[in-house]
């Protein structure tokens, strides 16, 4: 069965789920990346050394962001939303890192969230300079969700409906 999700449920998914996608579109092409995210009710919340994902969202602003959590290929909820990028500085970007600290620490950390670990488990070279993390956060405007869920079968044999006929009968 396929259904749209209530607000309600599209707000749950943002609160407990903390991988997603953002896409934004630059000059020549669209770009869609996976991200860690914290959401507050308002925005997203997120991390991101400099790159092409930064450029593009700084020259344009207008970004989607999904989010999904799928059991199996029958059984998924999906929710995507519509915002506006903003990097953050200052106060701002303190208060946010420490919000997706508090939300994103009790899972695995990852080197691009600033846990400082690396492949082969040794910490960063001394002479390597520390990757220059932007805090920003994407004001969601708009949000929709769906949903697939299936439906339990009817064993061999058993009525689909009231009144109905097993398969193969005819009455």
């Amino acid at each position: 069965m396929l259904g749209e999700l209530t607000p309600k449920q599209v707000e749950r998914m943002l609160l407990t789920e903390v991988v997603g996608r953002i896409g934004c579109q630059g000059k020549t092409r669209a770009y869609v990346v996976p991200v860690t995210f914290a959401y507050d009710g308002e925005a997203i919340y997120a991390r991101s050394s400099e790159g092409l994902k930064l450029e593009m969202m700084r020259d344009n602003p207008e970004v989607c962001f999904e989010v999904d959590h799928v059991e199996d290929l029958r059984n998924w909820q999906s929710v995507i939303a519509w915002g506006t990028f903003e990097a953050l500085r200052g106060e701002e970007a303190e208060e946010a890192a420490r919000f997706l600290e508090r939300r994103l620490h009790p899972r695995t950390m990852s080197e691009t969230f600033g846990a400082h670990s690396h492949a082969s488990g040794s910490p960063p070279a001394r002479d390597s300079p520390p990757a220059r993390m932007v805090i920003y956060r994407v004001r969601l405007l708009e949000k929709t969700g769906r949903f697939e869920r299936d439906l339990p079968r009817p064993a061999p044999g058993e009525d689909t409906k009231p009144g109905a006929h097993p398969a193969g009968s005819h009455a």
